[in-house]
């Protein structure tokens, strides 16, 4: 059984004021907490150090028995165990201080602690609450999902790994871009018996080369040939819900906007409803006109 420096391994000084003791323990815990080193054992075994070395000197009679038996630790280990009794009795015959070291085992179990403090302060208190302190649970993850606007539109599942471990998620129909969605569970593992954390997934949706999405509603750009645009007529127009043709008026200006009502969006949990679809006709000059097709504009020209 060895020896624990607690005040070496705090870093602090054996006249080190409780406050001094506090704020040592503080700065270490960030540094070593296992939150903030998933998997690294020799964190760990840090960790638990500190919280034995702290268990210790911030409690005033603990600390007052570990430098009593601090400085007597040789004749303990060379005996395997000396007489306390006796040891006691010396104590008292010199007119020291006088310690009943039949409490200095009590105080109850608890695991996770070193040999020495095991044997000297029987866990430092219960069971429950030495359990509590070794008991972490794991960071949460987070993470990105990229899916195309298809997907966000009809809904989609998706399978993938991540952590080593394989999820299949359903997304539903309308799902926003940017929404979180919280996998209980599905974290960094916890430490000493602690559940894991949560996986906060973020959905992102790619950019599509034709629709542009604000909320519910989708707009898109399409061309308009002169023909139509002057005469009237119709237009084929590809949405998510399928073809449809677009009915276009006589004299018609590029950069009209046509609202096509329901061709949106699905709307998030009530993909019963839909936004809208917003139609921009752009003016198309036409090229390679025939030599009877520019003395046809020539003459329309001159008509002006």
């Amino acid at each position: 059984m060895e020896y624990k420096d607690y005040y070496k391994i705090l870093g602090v000084s054996k006249s080190a004021s409780k406050e001094e003791i506090k704020k040592a323990f503080r700065k270490l815990a960030v540094k070593y907490h296992p939150d903030k080193n998933p998997g690294d054992k020799t964190a760990e075994a840090k960790f638990k150090e500190m919280n034995e070395a702290n268990e210790v000197l911030s409690d005033p009679e603990k600390r007052k028995k570990y430098d009593e038996l601090g400085s007597n630790w040789n004749r303990y280990q060379q005996g395997g165990g000396f007489d306390w009794s006796s040891y006691k009795q010396q104590q008292g015959n010199t007119g020291g201080f006088q310690t009943d070291f039949g409490d200095l085992f009590g105080g109850g179990g608890g695991g996770g602690f070193s040999d020495f403090f095991e044997s000297f302060f029987g866990g430092g208190g219960s069971t429950k609450r030495s359990a509590s302190r070794r008991a972490y649970k794991g960071r949460d993850m987070q993470a990105e999902l990229p899916i195309t606007l298809e997907d966000a539109f009809n809904g989609a599942e998706k399978v993938f790994e991540i952590n080593g471990q394989t999820i299949k998620l359903k997304i539903k129909p309308g799902v926003p871009d940017g929404h979180q969605l919280k996998l209980t569970g599905k974290g960094y593992a916890g430490q000493g018996g602690g559940g894991n954390g949560d996986l906060l997934l973020t959905i992102t949706i790619n950019k599509h080369p034709v629709y542009e999405r604000k909320g519910d509603d989708l707009y898109m750009n399409h061309p308009l040939d002169i023909y139509t645009a002057v005469l009237g007529g119709s237009i084929e127009i590809k949405t998510l819900k399928g073809q449809i043709k677009l009915t276009i008026p006589k004299e018609t200006d590029s950069g009209k906007t046509f609202r096509l009502k329901n061709l949106g969006m699905p709307k998030y949990g009530k993909e019963s409803h839909f936004g809208d679809l917003y139609v921009k006709v752009e003016l198309q000059t036409p090229k390679n006109l025939s030599k009877e097709e520019l003395k046809l504009f020539k003459e329309l020209a001159a008509m002006k």
